[in-house]
């Protein structure tokens, strides 16, 4: 009889250490984070320039898009509230994250972000489950699972809807598959986001984005009521026929870079990249041969 005691003293000695294990492994990432801008500013808030894909792994039939893409596009009503995607709203705004647990276990079932801009809402799954089939539907903020990697949030998101990786035009595809890092330190909160696009992408796309926990703030509604901004014939839709899309000049014209290194390509993200910039032709040189 004593040794049964001591036997099950044993086993619930090493349940309650797995246990404790498990969760001193979590981090409690709930609360409102504000977002520091320090990083990629005018690409957040102000919004990229026209022409300006440098830096990104993109391929030729994302270029062909984008040069066919028109900013008056999101003066149609029917654009004006589409939300940001899970991938890119993590650029703008407060977050608010929160947890959803067992009320009998204590056992983490999800994790929760509300981000300010148009108010969207995402749900990552912390219990296991798996992802569901190809065909399901997609939506703007996915399907995302995640688990605990040491003090690190680790999230997979799939099924999301077409979006964007630059607001000028680069276009994300819905075969994307997004993973994303949750890092707490203290009151900072980093995120990076790394996206993995077979469409649109030679190489993943890597974005981080870093927050600063506050008491003093709340998430806040942001109602979005879209009206006619412009005038327009029936069933036109602004555009670009390929070729004619001067717009596609103004970063490079302003900035005097190279066309081929504003226009983006795995090979832009590399500092080796720096070498080839330099022998090539800046539009200033250009400008008395008629370009």
């Amino acid at each position: 009889m004593g040794r049964m005691r001591r036997l099950s003293s044993r086993l619930l000695l090493v349940i309650l250490t797995f246990f404790a294990s498990a969760v001193y492994a979590e981090k409690n990432l709930s609360g409102v984070w504000v977002g520091n801008y320090s990083e990629d500013y005018p690409d957040r808030l102000p919004g990229p320039e026209l022409g300006d894909y440098a830096g990104l792994p993109i391929n030729d039939a994302v270029r062909l898009r984008a040069e066919s893409w028109s900013a008056s596009l999101i003066a149609l009503p029917e654009y004006q509230c589409r939300v940001h995607p899970s991938d890119y709203a993590s650029s703008f705004a407060n977050i608010r994250i929160w947890e959803e647990r067992d009320p009998i276990s204590e056992a983490l079932v999800a994790i929760h972000i509300q981000h300010f801009a148009w108010q969207t809402r995402r749900t990552i799954w912390m219990d296991g489950r798996e992802h569901p089939p190809e065909y399901a539907q997609h939506t703007s903020m996915g399907f995302s699972t995640g688990e605990w990697v040491g003090h690190q949030l680790k999230i997979k998101t799939t099924h999301l809807k077409e979006g964007w990786l630059r607001r000028n035009g680069v276009t994300r595809s819905d075969q994307a598959t997004v993973t994303e890092y949750f890092i707490r330190h203290g009151d900072y909160l980093s995120w990076t986001v790394i996206i993995d696009d077979p469409v649109y992408l030679d190489e993943p796309f890597i974005r981080n984005r870093d927050y600063i926990y506050t008491i003093d703030s709340q998430v806040a509604s942001y109602p979005c009521d879209p009206v006619m901004e412009m005038v327009r014939e029936p069933g036109y839709i602004p555009h670009h026929l390929p070729g004619e899309n001067t717009d596609m000049l103004i970063y490079s014209r302003r900035h005097d870079i190279p066309l081929e290194g504003a226009m983006g390509g795995a090979m832009t993200m590399y500092p080796e990249y720096m070498k080839r910039l330099a022998e090539l032709p800046k539009p200033s040189e250009l400008a008395g041969e008629g370009e």
